[in-house]
């Protein structure tokens, strides 16, 4: 697939990445926009040993800041046995534990006391902005998108993990997610993934991590209502699609976000872009 900067070259983005962890076999969504110095990076991960991780990458552009992102109140951090089920949430062990190689990846191993940080009063995200916000933090997303009101009227593209069921305990919903999004002008796009487990004792082809029936979690990926583009200005929307190009594929959505770009500003990019997509 050609690149985004073949058409334009968009002005430069910030991506503001909570819950910011390494995994094992993690492709980075954001590494050619990065490289091409198109795309900053501002990184939360509150398990100091994972933020200093990050940060000792060095990478250009990119910068981790060691906060839990919350409502601001200083909270109980439940860290668990493998650090990436860490949770603001205690983990809903009674229903893990009817599942496959769940609750024994959710053991808690240390309780500290943290002082959160609401996502609006970062001085970092107030300077640089937000184009594409992304969470990860185990079932506090709604959390903190309740306390983001500023931050969402700037930013694009949120891609947040969701869960279907009570993996921590009072833990909101996909539903609870999609109803605060959807109050601050967003609509659903897609999900990337889909992820569950097999209800004990069956197991699917002796693997303790597959799914037969029961969902659990995705990323869900929310893009400003469509009634929004005309009032985008035309560098927001530039950055929009570029974000939809290189990161997520929604070449369809790219294509339009850039329509509205030519009929607003008397460019040319929409006829470009279909072009180069014909070609492929």
């Amino acid at each position: 697939m050609f690149f985004f900067e073949e058409i334009v070259v968009p002005p430069l983005m910030t991506a503001v990445d909570i819950g910011a962890m390494l995994l094992e076999g993690h492709v980075d969504p954001y590494a050619r926009l990065n490289e091409l110095g198109q795309l900053n990076v501002i990184g939360f991960e509150p398990q100091a040993v994972e933020c200093e991780r990050l940060n000792a990458l060095a990478l250009s552009g990119r910068r981790y800041l060691p906060y839990a992102v919350g409502d601001g109140t200083r909270r109980s951090f439940f860290v668990t046995n493998t650090g990436m089920t860490s949770s603001l949430l205690r983990p809903n062990l009674k229903f893990a534990e009817l599942f496959n190689n769940l609750a024994e990846l959710m053991q808690v191993v240390a309780t500290p006391l943290v002082d959160t940080v609401r996502l609006d009063d970062v001085a970092e995200i107030r300077i640089q902005g937000c184009d594409l916000l992304k969470l990860d933090t185990q079932g506090s997303e709604a959390e903190i998108l309740a306390h983001a009101g500023e931050t969402l009227k700037c930013c694009l593209i949120v891609q947040t993990e969701v869960e279907f069921v009570p993996l921590y305990e009072d833990q909101p919903l996909f539903a609870d997610v999609d109803e605060c999004l959807r109050s601050h002008g967003f609509m659903f796009h897609r999900f990337l993934g889909m992820s569950g487990r097999t209800y004990k004792p069956l197991m699917l082809n002796d693997n303790p991590n597959a799914a037969l029936s029961q969902m659990m979690w995705s990323d869900a990926v929310y893009v400003p209502d469509l009634d929004r583009l005309d009032r985008l200005e035309p560098a927001a929307l530039l950055k929009l699609a570029a974000l939809l190009h290189e990161i997520y594929r929604s070449f369809d959505l790219c294509h339009l976000v850039l329509a509205a770009h030519d009929r607003q500003h008397g460019s040319s990019y929409a006829p470009r872009y279909f072009s180069r997509l014909a070609d492929q």
